[in-house]
């Protein structure tokens, strides 16, 4: 595995090194998720008035979203929470630093790739969580869990599930913007790394 960066003439050799990053498991479950997300918001704007598949497509985007706060905890170095969550103090150092074309060459994700992980999460937790309560008085898209809670929350998880899909939306555009904020602006690559897990890193 080659280890300079010869070609990338705005890193630096001597202070960046490729190192295996992303575990396959992690892999997996990055391109899972996005496959699911996008799948399950065309359907839910455009898909058919029964939302059997939709639902179904839910449970399992909640059960990535369960394994990936576990991975969180336990998972390898890279991909814990408490690896790479940063305090504000350093959130904004880096946000300083980052109009600079140079890459971030971060061991893992850098504090806004932080941000935009639990941003994503939550978003999804949000999104599950009214759809699993809502009732839109169709009697045939009834969320499963939607007599457990009163029929003002059945009510109000409607207008929920329609922000949620509004916000996946958004995060969904700014991620990708990001991407290509880093590929062309600082000549980082974001999406290879997820492919085959190996990344630069700067050395120490």
């Amino acid at each position: 595995m080659p280890q300079t960066l010869s070609r990338r003439p705005l890193m630096h050799a001597r202070q960046a090194q490729k190192v295996k990053v992303w575990d396959p498991v992690l892999r997996i479950f990055h391109w899972s998720l996005a496959t699911l997300v996008i799948a399950n918001w065309l359907l839910g704007k455009f898909g058919p008035t029964v939302k059997t598949y939709h639902f179904w497509i839910g449970y399992t985007i909640l059960g990535l979203v369960i394994f990936r706060i576990i991975w969180g905890i336990i998972g390898p170095d890279p991909a814990r929470f408490v690896n790479f969550l940063r305090g504000p103090k350093a959130t904004l150092a880096y946000m300083r630093h980052l109009p600079r074309r140079q890459p971030s060459l971060s061991p893992g994700h850098n504090p806004m790739g932080a941000l935009s992980v639990i941003a994503i999460l939550l978003v999804l937790l949000w999104q599950v969580g009214s759809g699993l309560v809502m009732d839109p008085d169709d009697f045939i898209n009834v969320g499963p869990l939607a007599d457990q809670v009163s029929r003002d929350i059945n009510r109000s998880a409607v207008g929920w599930h329609s922000l949620g899909a509004d916000l996946i939306f958004v995060v969904v555009v700014l991620h990708i913007a990001a991407i290509a904020f880093y590929r062309i602006w600082k000549h980082e690559d974001l999406v290879r790394p997820m492919i085959t897990g190996w990344k630069w890193v700067r050395k120490g």
